[in-house]
């Protein structure tokens, strides 16, 4: 205890980024540069165009618009502090600036996972209950999700945030990755964690457990609708309006996946930053360009609105 008091409380931390290598500095830069661009055009752009047209207010849209905002908000959060580090060489971020990055980090990524759960729950009612779906998903109904979702997403957070930057850290404030998240803070702590790892793991744990049951109970009653459906042309009909959404939830779980189940024997500091920069950076930018290219209704509007200019 003596020696934790005597220790020098942690101000500021050294973000190690993704390569100390000079020659790799700029091009990695311009790379990033241009996923976040096409993520703020894509995400944003996909808000216009739903606010623009009126065919596209409806609920599946209206989670949709959220979706793009919350991954808009969860790249910004990292990649701007990342593309700063390339260029200027600044890895340090204060002790306030890790704590705010890694709260709002966490609250979005809940979000965009409860966001992702009452979509699926969305999809379930368009399908299996299309005569009712109108009065099943009400505008309030849809509202109240939404709310929900943001709510205990800022709640996960807050929790999370709370009882990571509770501990005390002393001696080395070198973070080994390029943004700060709860793992790469527990292991610069040097004071008891297991606390902190139960509340993570516990909390954590519910929250995916719960949301996945959801999404595969949903598409559980999805796919037994479909394969009721004797047209080859109705099941493809139906089955299109759950594709977009899906292919989603397999980029977003799988990348996660990779990284939490993956045998400890392949682990790789390297790799998890690889898979990192992906569900950080470049999820958000792929899931717009997955709604568009998959869905008929958006590039009718698109086409639309190219048009009306």
């Amino acid at each position: 205890m003596n020696s934790m008091e005597n220790s020098t409380h942690v101000k500021e931390f050294i973000l190690l980024g993704l390569t100390d290598a000079p020659e790799h500095q700029v091009p990695l830069f311009i790379l990033f540069t241009l996923i976040y661009l096409i993520t703020l055009v894509g995400n944003l752009g996909m808000v216009a165009l739903i606010s623009w047209d009126s065919h596209l207010h409806t609920p599946m849209y209206f989670f949709l618009s959220n979706l793009s905002l919350v991954d808009f908000a969860y790249s910004s959060v990292i990649t701007p502090k990342v593309m700063d580090g390339f260029l200027t060489g600044n890895k340090v971020i204060s002790y306030n600036g890790c704590a705010t990055q890694m709260f709002f980090f966490v609250a979005f990524a809940n979000i965009e996972n409860y966001l992702l759960v009452a979509m699926a729950y969305d999809r379930q009612a368009a399908v299996c209950r299309p005569l009712h779906y109108t009065t099943t998903m009400t505008s309030n109904v849809c509202v109240a999700l939404v709310i929900a979702s943001y709510v205990c997403g800022f709640l996960d957070s807050t929790i999370h945030t709370y009882f990571t930057f509770s501990l005390f850290f002393c001696e080395s404030n070198v973070i080994h990755d390029f943004f700060c998240d709860i793992p790469v803070l527990l292991v610069l702590s040097c004071s008891d964690t297991h606390t902190t790892q139960w509340v993570v793991f516990l909390l954590g744990g519910i929250t995916a457990f719960c949301s996945i049951l959801v999404i595969l109970m949903s598409y559980l009653f999805i796919f037994t609708t479909i394969l009721r459906i004797h047209s080859v042309k109705g099941r493809q009909k139906a089955f299109s309006t759950c594709a977009s959404h899906l292919s989603v939830v397999c980029l977003l779980y799988g990348t996660i996946s990779f990284i939490y189940f993956k045998l400890s024997s392949s682990h790789s500091m390297n790799t998890d930053k690889i898979v990192s920069v992906f569900y950080t950076m470049a999820i958000p930018m792929l899931n717009p360009l997955v709604y568009s290219l998959r869905n008929k209704d958006v590039k009718s509007a698109f086409r639309k609105a190219t048009w009306a200019q």
